[in-house]
């Protein structure tokens, strides 16, 4: 029987291996998920709520023990793996408390006797979801997708199995109504195949632009509704007149969150010429003084090892080719001798286009500085770049970084003066190639709606 191996990314240890999901479970889940979603559909939203609060109280209960998992898994901080769990908890209280506002009936004047909107559900969705943040990637488009009336049936990525079945237990253990929520452990060249499958209704996929490619491709064929959240390069334009020390601290917090592993983290700066050797002092000093190298599991660490030694490798491959093109190389830049996939806070200058560090998505503790020769430039340089996921931009002109960021980011997610993060009160999701549809807010629980007209003459 094939099996999926869990490999501690700080020691390189082997945690545990986990048999993959045989054909007749793959049936037998999804025949399941389709009869609980036939007497799903018709609860009240009142019933809904209280399972999603249920959730909720059980993620907090069990935080420690699923914290320590993550941290082990995929190597993020402990600090980080409780502080996700956290937010999943509060995404559950959101749609309990805010979903059933979210899909009342919207009355509409036509010339009908009356017509209104009806947001409906659509059957079983599938998740396909990344390791980056094993727990917030699935829970926050749970949530939603079970207010809505769905179930749902989750393939996760095969490093953090350890993480994909203790979720399935947190929904035992919160005593959902089996057939809700399912964990398939399968491999990846299944997921076309199982996206054909008449069972499922639905897509949802976090991951990088290829893999999302594929997905919609399949999902395509398939005529299903699908929602892409891929991979990102944020642009953080640091304006002349910026708050440099907010600005630093900022952009370094951002891009070192989760090590460096997140699609929506900062991981271009574009500053503009006039203060560029003073944010390059303060961005170097900031990032050598991050803390990394020992165990996540040391509450005082800013940084855990990459999830894998390849991933590490790839990122290392990105730093040398952009210097190999003319980049600077201000601190890090160097694989530690020892085990783990561990990688140094890193800052690269002088970063230009044709470099992987300007046109590809840069997953691990690296800073690309840009160098703009004014604001327009800055904007330009921004935009250039195939992903469209997030930005933000620095000045203590807030009116005009805002118009800025309102009107001249090309972007799904556009911040100022803060980090660019996700919240489960707003929409969040790109454009370009940082993919289409909105997890999250009011948009995020209609996406896997029908959204019906009913129309009385």
């Amino acid at each position: 029987m094939a099996s999926f191996q869990s490999i501690n990314p700080a020691t390189g240890a082997v945690i545990a291996e986990y048999p993959t999901s045989e054909a007749l479970e793959l049936d037998r889940t999804l025949v399941l998920a389709n009869e609980a979603y036939e007497s799903w559909r018709k609860t009240s939203f009142t019933e809904r709520s209280y399972y999603l609060k249920a959730l909720a109280q059980q993620i907090r209960k069990d935080i420690d023990q699923l914290a320590e998992l993550a941290t082990l898994e995929m190597g993020k901080p402990i600090e980080q793996s409780r502080a996700e769990l956290q937010k999943c908890a509060r995404t559950f209280d959101f749609y309990a408390e805010e979903g059933a506002k979210m899909l009342a009936d919207e009355l509409i004047a036509t010339d009908a006797e009356k017509s209104y909107v009806r947001y409906q559900p659509l059957g079983t969705v599938l998740a396909v979801m990344p390791w980056n943040y094993p727990y917030w990637q699935v829970f926050r488009c749970a949530a939603p997708i079970l207010m809505a009336g769905n179930t749902m049936v989750l393939k996760h990525a095969a490093n953090v199995s350890g993480c994909a079945l203790a979720i399935e237990q947190v929904f035992r253990k919160a005593n959902v109504p089996e057939g809700l929520f399912k964990t398939l452990l399968l491999p990846s060249e299944q997921v076309a195949d199982l996206i054909a499958r008449k069972e499922i209704s639905a897509v949802t996929f976090t991951g990088s632009t290829y893999a999302g490619s594929r997905v919609a491709e399949a999902a395509g064929r398939a005529i299903k509704k699908q929602v892409l959240e891929l991979g990102g390069a944020d642009a953080y334009i640091i304006l002349d007149d910026a708050d440099l020390e907010l600005a630093v601290q900022t952009c370094v917090d951002s891009r070192l969150n989760n090590s460096g592993q997140s699609c929506v983290s900062a991981k271009r700066f574009i500053v503009v010429q006039g203060i560029r050797a003073e944010f390059e002092q303060r961005m170097k000093a900031a990032m050598e003084a991050a803390l990394w190298g020992a165990s996540p599991m040391d509450t005082t660490m800013k940084i855990g090892p990459l999830a894998r030694v390849d991933l590490r490798d790839k990122l290392h491959q990105q730093v040398l080719a952009s210097v190999a093109l003319g980049a600077q190389l201000l601190c890090g830049g160097q694989v530690p001798d020892g085990v783990g996939a561990y990688y140094p806070p890193t800052v690269l200058t002088n970063v230009t286009k044709g470099m992987p560090a300007y046109d590809e998505e840069l997953f691990g503790p690296v800073a690309a500085i840009i160098v703009a020769q004014d604001e327009s430039d800055a904007l330009k340089l921004a935009n250039d770049n195939i992903y469209g996921l997030g930005g933000a931009i620095f000045s203590k002109d807030k009116q005009h970084a805002e118009f800025l960021a309102a009107t001249e980011l090309q972007a799904g997610n556009c911040f100022v003066n803060t980090a660019v993060h996700s919240d489960p009160r707003l929409p969040f999701g790109g454009v370009k190639q940082s993919g289409y549809g909105r997890e999250l807010g009011s948009f995020g629980i209609r996406e896997f709606t029908n959204i019906k007209t009913v129309f009385v003459k």
